[in-house]
């Protein structure tokens, strides 16, 4: 998320640590650079220029100039300001006081709504809630099976009916949610190319006729100010609650979520984080701000990792890791959590200071890599499996035969297990935080 942003900040922030003590054209001198990296992000010049100000009037004051460690206090007033303009607190969803409660989403073609009508629903599930999609797109045949298809695939039902307006579709399937007993509603409406008159007027008549509890815009993150631009102009016609950003997990450079609030007043609420449909998240500025200044998101990953790994899971795991017995049956276990999870990837970039080591780690999980993984594995014996350094030459082409792998393959899972092995001594040789972490995160 935002690597490029991020990992420029923290070089700027590098070179105020190599100073003892702050002075005022040090502190100015890194504002420029601050600037220029900022606007480089694609993140809006009146926003950039606010958020200069606001933090060097700060800087300069005397508890950063006189403090022992002004480096680390400018980094904390970057980090308050930058989660302000990210929006300050968190906004949850809002539902009606009688089910059931309509969501409307909106947005242009390929901002990727239909995917994110899906995910929002998985999300709502977990939360104990019985949601329904609706097909309210009558324009795009394509946009109606997709879908359908996604419904399919999360065991979530689809109103559609053909034949029918928009508006029709949307009250007949209110009326279904109701006598079904699904809570939520959540209406994947029609986008365009473009903004025009009659998909606005289209939009206007479904909000007055179902009233949603919320109305969501979904802009892509890689569109960076556009994104913002077209905020500007669905707030000129429809008033929307706030905001899902999708692709967050793209190559983003951060100027739309970073922009939006300033400019719009309105707020991200959820944000999209990868391609699979448990991927999204409610949007946290504080733990936006942590991740992007390297500071870390410790809280999202205990959450995380308590979806994914029972109590007992877990006390089974710290009881191995503590006995030194961590094998290769073990790996595989905590791989398939870590994929659960995201990745390793994305674990590590919300540990504090990891985030170089998560571009680097080099232990992404896919689907086809767990499966190759998985061959590996279980084609190596017991003994093999519980004592990796018994894996000579010939014990690795035997598995590679018997997995229908290369013993390149072989020799590249060997060498991750132990860097793994590695990485978790680490961390429980760093105590406090880390030694929580060992305990509580499955890798």
């Amino acid at each position: 998320m935002f690597e490029s942003l991020g990992d420029r900040l923290q070089g700027v922030f590098a070179k105020l640590r190599g100073r003892g003590k702050l002075s005022e054209k040090d502190v100015d001198e890194a504002m420029r650079e601050i600037r220029l990296v900022l606007l480089e992000a694609d993140v809006n010049f009146k926003v950039v220029k606010e958020f200069v100000a606001r933090v060097r009037e700060r800087a300069i004051g005397e508890e950063v100039i006189k403090s022992v460690t002004p480096a680390q206090q400018v980094v904390k007033i970057v980090y308050d300001e930058m989660t302000d303009v990210l929006g300050g607190t968190t906004e949850p969803i809002r539902f009606a006081s009688h089910p059931p409660s309509v969501i409307m989403l909106v947005g242009l073609q390929g901002s990727g709504k239909t995917t994110a009508a899906a995910k929002l629903a998985v999300m709502l599930r977990h939360q104990g809630r019985s949601p329904m999609l609706v097909a309210a797109d009558v324009y795009r045949p394509a946009a109606v099976e997709q879908l359908q298809t996604l419904g399919s695939q999360i065991d979530v039902p689809v109103a559609y009916y053909k034949h029918r307006g928009a508006r029709e579709i949307v009250d007949e399937a209110v009326r279904e949610a109701s006598r079904k007993g699904n809570d939520v509603v959540i209406l994947d409406t029609a986008g365009r190319l473009h903004i025009d008159e009659e998909m606005m007027q289209e939009l206007v008549d479904i909000s007055g006729s179902v009233h949603p509890s919320e109305t969501l815009l979904v802009v892509d993150a890689m569109t960076g100010q556009d994104a913002v631009n077209v905020a500007l102009a669905f707030q000129e016609k429809l008033d929307f609650d706030g905001v899902i950003i999708t692709k967050m997990d793209g190559d983003a450079r951060g100027g739309a979520a970073l922009s939006m609030k300033s400019v719009t007043g309105k707020p991200i609420k959820l944000a999209s984080i990868g391609e699979k449909v448990n991927d999204l998240e409610a949007f946290h500025p504080d733990r936006v701000a942590s991740r992007i200044l390297g500071m870390g998101d410790i809280v999202t990953l205990v959450e995380k990792a308590e979806e994914s790994m029972t109590e007992e899971r877990a006390r089974k795991l710290e009881e191995k890791l503590r006995k030194q017995k961590f094998d290769f049956d073990d790996f595989l276990e905590q791989m398939q959590q870590l994929r659960q999870m995201g990745g390793l990837d994305k674990v590590l970039e919300m540990v504090p200071g990891m985030g170089g080591m998560a571009r680097q780690s080099g232990l992404e999980v896919d689907d086809r890599r767990l499966k190759k993984i998985e061959a590996i594995i279980q084609s190596m014996t017991p003994e093999e499996r519980k004592n990796p350094h018994v894996l000579n030459a010939s014990r690795r082409r035997r598995i590679a035969a018997g997995s229908g792998t290369s013993t390149q393959d072989v020799n590249q899972l060997v060498k991750q297990f132990g860097q793994m092995q590695k990485m978790l001594k680490a961390f429980s040789g760093r105590g406090g935080q880390m030694g929580m972490m060992k305990r509580l995160f499955p890798f």
